[in-house]
């Protein structure tokens, strides 16, 4: 966000934007922005539930009690789920309420970095004793986590933004309707965005039944608000531009760093301010150079020169919705072992339906010139080529080509 004024609100800072030339109005976009101001508002008094920075030290923390009442009642305001297609700006938004929130105990994080979180957290539950997990506050008898769990997490935040939030398999599913009963009784605010409305999250999922009292409490606890314009506002960004350069040359570089800045609202004069993250895979620190609004830059050295693996691809593919790769090489039997991430890496974008845009040495088809693995590296040339037409960019991130 370019503009230099003080930012005090999502509505002052969305029109800010607008006023800036850097969104266009949008009726649903403007309708999700009154309902986060709501919130915004809502959040200025409420109380801290602990962190680091609320006052209260683990020691001192309040009984889960003194806060059942905040379910039941009007003072835990109503969190928000914005859902629609793909490129409606539902993360944008989501970040500029994020960037303006009135509270220091606050954490914006992709869904799944949370669940992945959330599963170390119940390993190491599991290998506590007995007289630990009483400490804790678990209730040994039955061995459940969720209670210790829920409130560790309300005691580290107040706010929890989730990005992308999608349910694939039971283990979450069973997972998120315990941990989400124990979290609202804490009274922790969630704002969450997602591809799909909250009645068909883990669709068609084995067990669903035992899923659906989670459904109920999200359309209970969270504002379900549309954001079902007809603009995709990312295709927008990408239509008429290249999503393939070649060969690699200053030129192929200069105009995907500017696709770069167009797909992340950010000037080109700002260079120097991207910021780099790190992810968090299996344990292991993954370095993503330049990452801002769900678009991340990467060498092709960086994740195909270096032992990566499949948990590391699925990571960064569940993580963005647009991966940017400078200068892939031609391959041949010297650098198969690099081919052979390559091919991971393309495999695990595609079934994530990830924008994939590049600078190689030579068009798809005359990548791999020859060697052992030619047979394998054709669907990954096949690919390559579908990943760049307009059905494919047009699908929505974390959606499969059998969705």
């Amino acid at each position: 966000m370019h503009s230099n004024h003080k930012a005090t609100s999502p509505e002052a800072e969305y029109q800010a934007l607008i006023q800036a030339g850097e969104l266009e109005p949008d009726i649903d976009q403007a309708k999700a922005v009154a309902t986060l101001e709501r919130l915004h508002r809502e959040l200025i008094d409420y109380p801290a539930r602990g962190g680091k920075n609320s006052g209260f030290p683990l020691k001192n923390w309040w009984p889960a009690r003194f806060f059942h009442g905040f379910g039941n009642n009007k003072s835990a305001p109503k969190g928000i789920y914005l859902h629609g297609g793909v490129g409606r700006g539902k993360s944008m938004l989501m970040d500029l309420f994020f960037s303006v929130a009135p509270m220091a105990s606050k954490r914006r994080v992709h869904f799944h970095e949370f669940m992945l979180d959330i599963h170390a957290r119940l390993k190491e539950w599991h290998d506590l004793s007995t007289q630990e997990k009483a400490r804790r506050g678990g209730r040994a008898r039955d061995d459940d986590p969720m209670p210790s769990i829920a409130q560790q997490i309300a005691h580290e935040t107040t706010l929890l933004c989730f990005d992308e939030l999608q349910v694939t398999d039971i283990a979450d599913a069973m997972v998120l309707t315990r941990l989400f009963k124990e979290l609202f009784d804490h009274g922790v605010i969630v704002v969450a965005t997602s591809n799909r409305p909250p009645g068909d999250l883990y669709k068609n999922g084995l067990n669903r039944q035992r899923f659906l009292p989670f459904i109920e409490r999200i359309k209970e606890r969270l504002e379900i608000i549309p954001l079902d314009g007809p603009v995709d506002y990312r295709y927008n960004r990408l239509k008429g531009a290249e999503t393939y350069y070649f060969p690699v040359n200053a030129e192929t570089t200069t105009q995907l760093s500017a696709t770069f800045f167009r797909l992340t609202d950010r000037r080109v004069e700002d260079r120097a301010k991207v910021p780099s993250e790190t992810l968090n895979v299996q344990g292991r620190t993954l370095f993503v150079p330049k990452a801002a609004r769900g678009v991340a830059v990467f060498s092709f050295k960086r994740l195909c020169a270096n032992p990566l693996g499949s948990a590391d691809y699925l990571t960064i593919a569940r993580t963005y919705h647009t991966v940017i790769m400078v200068a892939i090489p031609q391959f041949n039997n010297e650098n198969n072992d690099e081919a052979r991430r390559f091919i991971n890496l393309i495999d695990a974008l595609y079934e994530h339906g990830v924008k994939f845009l590049c600078s190689a040495a030579a068009p798809p088809q005359s990548l791999y010139t020859e060697g052992d693995i030619r047979f394998e590296f054709e669907r990954t040339i096949s690919r390559l080529m579908e990943m760049q037409s307009e059905d494919y960019l047009t699908r929505g991130h974390g959606k499969s080509v059998a969705d």
